[in-house]
């Protein structure tokens, strides 16, 4: 058997999400036994074994759609003709994403990211409120499960530092300072996130396309950027704007692909 806690801990390491499948129950003849581990990463990322042939194949598909919804699931095979085994038996398994609990770098702790950082309490998300104004958050009252870090605002490799980058990773920008807000869009976008969002208006979010095209050479410009953010719920309090962007954040974690989030994934693609 493979030492399935040594390959996780290394995905974990890199922060990469993948799925633990185990068998649960065994009835009758099967090619796998109760206990048998298989990690999946990707479709021709796994290790270990649940019994080979097309069961395991199905398995991997089922591995990876947990790991796009995040979510523990359970799966039943009866192994006759269509898994082309005569074997009969019945494999029941169980698939738990892993690595999956998001991390949210939020830059600017501002009132509407203060706000945000307060909803995504009690909530899988894992927020770091990133700021670099001087003393920041000598005042501010916040949950001890919030994590603060203050940089500086002259050296833009303390951003990047601030960040673990990978896929489970989310960093949102709304600073008090656009340079800030640039520097930090730019310094992003060519990292590893699940999301990568910029407060501001339509009008922000052309006028940094272009800078990012011809200034930077960044020849995507702001296409894998969300701006504006937060679903659209006509809001325009801090704590409304927080919860909009808040309920996007877990829209996205929970892998919900609604008509709202689609849209506005493509409005600044096109």
């Amino acid at each position: 058997m493979f030492d399935w806690i040594q390959v996780l801990n290394e995905y974990k390491k890199k922060y990469e999400l993948v799925a633990l499948v185990t068998v649960t129950k065994v009835l009758g003849s099967a090619p796998c036994t109760l206990g048998s581990r298989m990690i999946v990463a990707s479709e021709n990322e796994f290790h270990g074994t649940v019994g080979g042939g097309k069961m395991e194949f199905q398995v991997i598909d089922k591995a990876l759609e947990a790991i796009k919804k995040n979510r523990i699931s359970e799966v039943i095979f009866t192994l006759g003709p269509e898994f082309e085994q005569c074997c009969g038996g019945k494999v029941e398994l169980l698939i738990e994403p892993m690595n999956g609990l998001p991390e949210l770098f939020l830059f600017g702790a501002g009132h509407i990211g203060v706000e945000i950082a307060k909803i995504l309490v009690g909530t899988p998300f894992k927020v770091k409120l990133i700021d670099s104004r001087k003393d920041w958050f000598k005042d501010l009252e916040l949950d001890s499960s919030i994590e603060i870090c203050e940089v500086d605002i002259r050296d833009f490799k303390t951003f990047r530092d601030a960040v673990k980058w990978g896929s489970n990773c989310y960093v949102l920008v709304l600073t008090h300072d656009h340079t800030i807000d640039f520097e930090i869009i730019a310094t992003a976008i060519p990292k590893k996130t699940k999301y990568l969002g910029l407060i501001g208006s339509k009008t922000k979010c052309v006028r940094f396309n272009n800078m990012l095209i011809k200034e930077m050479s960044i020849p995507e410009g702001m296409s894998e950027v969300v701006c504006p953010i937060g679903l659209n719920t006509g809001g325009e309090t801090p704590k409304e704007i927080a919860i909009s962007v808040a309920s996007q954040l877990l829209q996205i974690h929970y892998g919900l692909e609604t008509k709202e989030n689609r849209n506005y994934l493509n409005q600044v693609k096109n």
